[in-house]
C-alpha cells in the first residue's frame, strides 16, 4: 500500500511538471501568434480570429469590429486568421491585398515575439541566477601531465581557447581541430578569482568534428561511465554572475548560441550523424520540457521557455512549406 501510494505520488507530481510544460509550449505560441496579430493591428489588417489552443471551442467572443477570440480545448497550438490569406477577397484589409512589405513584417513578427521574449528570459536568468556555464564537478584521476596542467572539481570554464563557454557545444568546438598532448588556454573561476590555466589534452582520440561528451570528458580527465544505463558526465551545467551590462550583453550571446543549436541538429539530420527517430514532435518537446523542469526548479524553467522561444523563432523562418518562412520567400519574390 505504502509503493502503491508513493508511485501515485511521483505520478501526481511529474503530472503537474506535465502540466507546466505544456502551459510554457502554449504561452510561447501564443506569443508568436501575438507578434503576427499586433503587426497586423499596425498596418490595418483584417483579423478573423485569435486563438488560444486547438480543437473545440471552450470560450469564444466576438469584439465589436468582428474579430474573434477563442480559447480551444488543445492547449498544443494556436493561431491568428487574418481575412483573405487564404484566398482572393474585394476588402482593403485582405491580407493578400496589403503590400508585400507590410505582409512580410507581419510574418515574421511571430519569430521576432519569440526571439525577444527568450532574450528577456535569458536575461532574467543570468540576472538571478548567473550565466550558463561548464563546470568540472568530477575530474578522473592521474591526470598524465600534473595538477598544474588540469581542470580541478569546482572550476568553472569561462572561455576555452578564446571562446566563451556556455554550453557542452561550445567545449566541443573549442577541442576542433586539436591533438593530444596541446595546451589550451582555459579562462576559470576557480576558488573565488579568475584565471587563465593551460590545459593539455589527455584522450589519445581524434578531435576533429568534435560531436559527443566522452571525447570532450576524456580530452580534459573528467569523469564519464554509465549508470543504470544512461551516460554520466563529471561536467555540470552552473550559474556564473556578472555586471549588469555583461549580464545584458551576454543574453543576446547565448540566444545566439541557442539558435546555432537548432541549426548543428539540422547539420546533423542531413549529413546523418543523427537520425530522423532522434527528433521529436511537441509531445516529445513538453517531455523533455517537463524533465528539465523537475531536475533543475526554476532555472531550468526559465532556460528551456528560452530554447523554445529561440527554436521557435528559427524553426519558423526555415523556407519549408507551411512555415511563416516558406510564405515569406514567396512574397519576397512577388
Amino acid at each position: 500500500m505504502e509503493l502503491l501510494l508513493t508511485s501515485f505520488g511521483e505520478a501526481a507530481t511529474y503530472g503537474l511538471y506535465i502540466l507546466v510544460a505544456v502551459l510554457l509550449l502554449l504561452l510561447m505560441i501564443t506569443v508568436h501568434e501575438a507578434g503576427h496579430y499586433f503587426a497586423g493591428k499596425i498596418f490595418g489588417f483584417g483579423i478573423e480570429e485569435f486563438s488560444i489552443g486547438f480543437g473545440p471551442k471552450i470560450f469564444s467572443r466576438v469584439k465589436k469590429n468582428g474579430e474573434k477570440f477563442s480559447v480551444r480545448l488543445i492547449p498544443l497550438g494556436g493561431y491568428c486568421a487574418f481575412c483573405g490569406e487564404d484566398e482572393d477577397a474585394d476588402d482593403e484589409k485582405a491580407f493578400n491585398n496589403k503590400k508585400p512589405w507590410q505582409r512580410i513584417i507581419v510574418l515574421i513578427s511571430g519569430a521576432l515575439m519569440n526571439y525577444l521574449t527568450a532574450i528577456v528570459l535569458i536575461a532574467l536568468m543570468f540576472g538571478i541566477y548567473g550565466h550558463s556555464a561548464i563546470m568540472a564537478y568530477q575530474t578522473a584521476e592521474d591526470n598524465p601531465y600534473g595538477e598544474e596542467y588540469s581542470l580541478r572539481d569546482r572550476d568553472v570554464i569561462v572561455k576555452a581557447d578564446g571562446k566563451t563557454v556556455y554550453l557542452i557545444t561550445d567545449l566541443m568546438a573549442a577541442l576542433d581541430g586539436k591533438k593530444q598532448g596541446e595546451s589550451v588556454d582555459f579562462y576559470l573561476f576557480r576558488e573565488g578569482e579568475y584565471i587563465t590555466v593551460p590545459i593539455k589534452l589527455c584522450a589519445d582520440a581524434d578531435f576533429k568534428n568534435v560531436e559527443d561528451l566522452e571525447t570532450v570528458s576524456r580530452a580534459l580527465n573528467i569523469y564519464y561511465g554509465e549508470e543504470d544505463g544512461e551516460a554520466v558526465s563529471g561536467f555540470r551545467t552552473t550559474g556564473l554572475k556578472l555586471g549588469f551590462f555583461e549580464t545584458v550583453g551576454r543574453s543576446f550571446e547565448y540566444s545566439f548560441k541557442l539558435a546555432g543549436t537548432v541549426f548543428t541538429v539540422f547539420r546533423q539530420l542531413f549529413t546523418g550523424v543523427l537520425g530522423i527517430k532522434s527528433v521529436g514532435g511537441t509531445i516529445t518537446t513538453v517531455n523533455v520540457a517537463a524533465n528539465a523542469i523537475r531536475a533543475g526548479g526554476v532555472w531550468s524553467f526559465l532556460n528551456i521557455a528560452a530554447f523554445i522561444g529561440v527554436n521557435l523563432a528559427v524553426f519558423n523562418l526555415i523556407p519549408f512549406p507551411a512555415l511563416d518562412g516558406s510564405r515569406v520567400v514567396f512574397t519576397l519574390i512577388e
